[in-house]
């Protein structure tokens, strides 16, 4: 039987830990192989170690810099052959609001989260091209789609990306490269860790999800791999977000447990 991912090679950013290391396995599992980038070399290269080197490779990166992000790029396609896909997965949080931020933490984010996925992309698509097709696919968040309490750096971020692959999705349709983004919710990665650590911020957050859990880097990393498959053919531009619910609620409380209450009231 063949595996999705069989004769193809991807690139993750991000991809020692996380999201973007379960991508990184799932892509071996499936008959890939896949170049990471990440700053933390003992990880990327722990990783590595655990998929094979014939089918995993491992570059220290800092996906802000976009001479890093190139050297990388070019490096994988050298060492493999060939780029097939690429997960612009590498992103860091970001907290405060406009009169709390200084212009320095702003960017520092904006850097890291979206001008890390232009870099990426830039890199990849004349190799894509040679080859006549590839996919991309972006790691944004829901809160690029809708906005967040003191988040204003992320939301900003992360709202660029899934607008920027949509943007690029239009420039590259008729090449046969196709451009997607997934949007995760909460998601039990090291982003999440210091949320976890605070039992009352976690609480409310779970309390926020209509699944009444948080995600695996193992869901997220699966939807990714569908749409970096051929079985997403016909898919580019979309931005799809994985949250257990969280965008497809109003906002409001759950009420069930009060309906008896408010059916009086309306009654009344």
């Amino acid at each position: 039987m063949t595996q999705q991912f069989e004769g193809k090679v991807a690139l993750v950013t991000g991809g020692a830990s996380g999201i973007g290391a379960a991508f990184a396995r799932t892509v071996v599992r499936d008959g890939g192989r896949i170049a990471i980038a990440d700053l933390n070399e003992d990880m990327g290269r722990a990783l590595v170690a655990e998929l094979g080197t014939d089918k995993a490779s491992f570059t220290r990166t800092d996906v802000s810099q976009q001479d890093d992000v190139i050297a990388f790029v070019d490096g994988a396609a050298a060492h493999f052959g060939r780029i097939d896909i690429l997960f612009n997965n590498a992103g860091i949080g970001g907290m405060g609001t406009t009169l709390d931020l200084d212009a320095a933490a702003f960017r520092r984010v904006i850097e890291v989260d979206l001008f890390s996925v232009f870099y990426g992309c830039k890199a990849a698509l004349p190799h894509m091209l040679r080859n006549g097709s590839g996919a991309i696919v972006n790691n944004a968040s829901i809160a690029g789609m809708l906005g967040d309490f003191g988040m204003t750096a992320y939301n900003t971020a992360k709202g660029g990306v899934v607008n920027y692959t949509r943007a690029l999705a239009m420039d590259m349709a008729k090449s046969g490269i196709r451009v997607n983004a997934v949007c995760p919710g909460c998601v039990d990665t090291p982003l999440f860790a210091g949320l976890k650590a605070a039992e009352s911020v976690f609480d409310n957050f779970i309390r926020a999800v209509p699944m009444a859990r948080i995600g695996q880097a193992e869901e997220i990393a699966e939807v990714v791999a569908f749409l970096a498959s051929d079985k997403a053919s016909y898919m580019t531009g979309t931005v799809i977000p994985v949250d257990g619910g969280i965008t497809a609620t109003s906002g409001f409380p759950d009420l069930a447990p009060f309906m008896e209450i408010l059916q009086k009231g309306f009654n009344a």
